[in-house]
């Protein structure tokens, strides 16, 4: 049924007449537009595990080319958009690799991680007026199927995704996905992604007031839909309250709940964070959570291989309460609390920092009930302003995460680390 909707919608989408936006007629040409980008980056993670559990960690140079040409001018535009991926493996440990929230270089048969990574994908484009084709290998960036980038290299996904702009502050997305790129691996279907239909759009109501509905179909595995509002209470013109409500619902198919050996197949999980802003300051109260009978809690990302998985990208959980920890398990009730700061007050741009304490409690698993957990969360980002280094960026992130041990079957205790260095070269 998904399907058949989202091949309505892009007709319809294809043959609106209004006088509406057109940005095919301002195409300036294929090369014209053309662009290509380098973005070098050097990233460690290190998971200092407790309870028992052994220490993990990953080191990784990496090399993300990407072009993407403009439209050929006419009617209908016609271009290209490619990537290039290269990953060296700087640590080569196998006792340490292998975590699955680190996930740099997939470990092979033989239980050694790959001593290097390269793979390469590209799309074909169509644009009529302000709507676009794309078909090939792509990142996708939606609330029920978002590209994970934040490990040493990123995920992708091959299929058709249209894009339609027509009306202002409307954008409707429809899509059908058939392979998964794990970013740990090469391939372009590493992942074990039968196929994924997603539908949705967003619309900017007021300069104000922002809202977004989406739903997707995993073959084989769940049916999930989204909605978000988003409202922005400006005070002053440095002073600004935002309220961001996020929330899913996830229904398990049959066979995968009975495949996989889980108990339930819905969850629905939500959050309403409110965020002041003053100045270089910003302060944040969220509460989120998690209700349905799944012990899975909400389910996304990973790879379909893997129990609890799904194949809809790492970063689709759009919720506040997202860290190290998601506190999403069966149940869960989180809180956070978080501060933010921006240092060009103080003379020194490109420099910021956000602090965030969440705790949950009520985590039900096969074993127990009223379980709990917390996260203090630090990161430090720096973006060099000027220079030959212009653009390039550390970012420091730490988080100490303690479970309970009624909690011990959904999560782990550790302390984690990241040092990310992403320096982008814009070629042309």
């Amino acid at each position: 049924m998904l399907n058949k909707r989202i091949s309505l919608i892009a007709l319809g989408i294809l043959s609106a007449t209004q006088a509406m936006a057109n940005d095919q007629a301002e195409s300036k040409g294929f090369v014209e537009e053309s662009s290509l980008k380098v973005l070098l980056r050097n990233a460690y993670m290190n998971r200092d595990y407790k309870d028992g559990n052994p220490d993990k960690s990953e080191w990784g140079q990496a090399a993300i080319g990407t072009f993407s040409s403009g439209f050929t001018q006419g009617t209908i535009g016609v271009g290209v958009d490619a990537f290039g991926l290269y990953a060296l493996d700087l640590e080569r440990n196998e006792d340490r690799s292998g975590a699955q929230g680190i996930d740099f270089f997939k470990k092979g048969a033989s239980g050694e991680p790959a001593d290097d990574l390269a793979k390469a994908g590209a799309a074909v484009k169509f644009r009529l007026s302000s709507t676009t084709l794309t078909y090939g290998d792509q990142m996708p960036v939606l609330p029920v199927l978002s590209y994970d980038n934040g490990r040493l290299l990123p995920e992708s996904y091959t299929g058709t995704l249209i894009t339609s702009k027509e009306i202002k502050g409307l954008e409707l997305n429809a899509g059908r996905f058939t392979a998964e790129s794990r970013k740990s691996a090469e391939g372009h279907d590493s992942g074990g992604l039968k196929s994924i239909n997603v539908l949705g759009g967003s619309y900017q109501f007021t300069e104000q007031f922002k809202a977004a509905l989406y739903a997707s179909d995993v073959e084989d595995v769940l049916k999930k839909q989204y909605v978000n509002a988003n409202y922005v209470f400006p005070f002053d013109k440095d002073q600004s309250l935002t309220l961001d409500f996020n929330g899913y619902r996830t229904k398990l198919e049959d066979s995968y709940v009975r495949d996989n050996n889980i108990t339930g197949d819905d969850n629905k999980i939500w959050s309403l964070a409110a965020t002041f802003a003053t100045g270089p300051h910003s302060f944040t109260l969220a509460h989120q959570r998690s209700t349905g009978d799944s012990n899975l809690g909400y389910a996304y990302g990973g790879y379909q291989k893997d129990q609890g998985r799904v194949g809809d990208g790492g970063n689709t959980i759009y919720l506040a309460n997202s860290y190290w920890s998601d506190f999403n398990a069966e149940d869960e009730r989180s809180w956070q609390l978080g501060y933010g700061l921006d240092f060009s007050t103080f003379g020194v741009p490109g420099l910021s920092y956000n602090f965030a304490y969440v705790r949950g409690d009520n985590i039900t698993t096969s074993t127990s009930e009223g379980g709990t957990e917390r996260e203090i969360f630090n990161q430090f980002k720096y973006v060099v302003q000027s220079g030959p280094a212009k653009d390039l960026s550390i970012k420091l992130r730490s988080s100490i995460l303690r479970v309970s041990q009624k909690s011990s079957e959904y999560n782990v205790s550790g302390n984690e680390v990241r040092v990310f260095v992403d320096y982008p070269i814009n070629v042309f």
